[in-house]
């Protein structure tokens, strides 16, 4: 049976990616580690026109949740608009782009507009098999709950979904609005994921963090930011294991569903925890020529979790779909896809 429309939804920073091969020296320049994602501050500014100055650059619709959108809408394929976005653009041309990127993805966009600031960008910068990305949020950092999500035609569309997931980058603009999506899921025993997305997520907004924690049935992170929460939170462990079981163990609203934590280690096994147990999956291989480009792997994985946790799959298969989707996007430039998924 077909998914409903509106059944997934996502919230979180649209930003347009300015994507270029850049060398060690510009990294050396602007301070920055060959993968990492942070924000922009002031000693960047520069480095957005110079990207674009001295690199061949490549603009695309970006923004870890709605990247992840995005694979989730093209795995289901039909209908369309089963995805459903909020965020915050400027008005202005990169926000005339990403509205046109969302809807050729098929993705019911919604976007908060305001002029006050112009729309938010993330240059990606690509070493080899790394990337650094650095976000300059400016309209991203002006979504406001009461200006958009509390709006009843907005709202009416949040209570149509049954599957939530928003990045944690969301955390450093809106956690009320994440909370009371968060709450709304809990309360209606539907599925709230959410990403601890970036190790400055886990530290500097830690507090946030664990105020939503409780109402997150399924959490997602890699294995760089699995072991940042653990130290943040006195784990003193290091074994991504044990961090899974203790990260499922911290308290929940709702207890008709245990939490699952799911942790990917780039081209190591899967984690993921499971009734009391944690349980391993491997990768799909892949030849190191064939990787062209690993940026949006993770929110492609999550894309592809999602799109089979909407339709009521087993969780090993939303594991294997997650895969499946991180493997077509690192052979692609960007967070791009083919026309047509060949998942089974």
């Amino acid at each position: 049976c077909p998914t409903d429309q509106n059944a997934l939804f996502g919230m979180g920073n649209p930003l347009l990616d300015i994507c270029a091969v850049v060398d060690k020296d510009f990294l050396d320049k602007y301070t920055l580690k060959p993968n990492d994602q942070i924000l922009a501050e002031d000693k960047h500014k520069a480095m957005f026109e110079e990207i674009v100055k001295k690199f061949a650059v490549e603009y695309r619709a970006g923004g870890a949740t709605q990247n992840s959108m995005k694979v989730a809408q093209w795995m289901i394929q039909k209908p369309s608009k089963v995805a459903t976005f909020f965020g915050c653009i400027g008005e202005d041309r990169f926000g005339e782009i990403l509205k046109e990127k969302a809807q050729e993805a098929h993705v019911d966009a919604h976007y908060y507009e305001q002029s006050k600031e112009p729309t938010g960008t993330c240059a990606a910068c690509i070493t080899g098999d790394n990337r650094s990305l650095v976000a300059n949020l400016a309209a991203a950092n002006c979504y406001k709950k009461d200006k958009h999500l509390d709006l009843e035609e907005n709202w009416k569309l949040v209570k149509k979904a049954k599957v939530y997931y928003i990045a944690g980058f969301f955390l450093t603009v809106s956690p009320e609005s994440i909370l009371k999506v968060a709450k709304h899921a809990s309360e209606n025993n539907k599925i709230f994921g959410i990403n601890l997305s970036a190790p400055f997520i886990c530290q500097a907004f830690k507090d946030s963090l664990l105020k939503v924690m409780p109402y997150v049935d399924v959490l997602f992170g890699n294995e760089t930011e699995a072991a940042t929460f653990a130290r943040e939170q006195g784990f003193e462990t290091e074994d991504i294991v044990e961090i899974a079981m203790k990260t499922q163990s911290l308290p929940k609203v709702n207890k008709k569903r245990q939490r699952i934590v799911v942790f990917t280690q780039g081209k190591e096994c899967t984690v993921m925890t499971k009734g009391d147990k944690v349980e391993t999956f491997p990768v799909l291989q892949i030849e190191e020529s064939e990787i062209v480009d690993t940026n949006g792997a993770g929110d492609a994985f999550v894309g592809g979790f999602l799109s089979e946790l909407v339709q009521d799959k087993p969780l090993e298969q939303c594991i294997r779909a997650g895969h499946y989707a991180a493997n077509v996007i690192i052979r692609h430039v960007g967070c791009t896809l083919p026309e047509k998924p060949d998942f089974h």
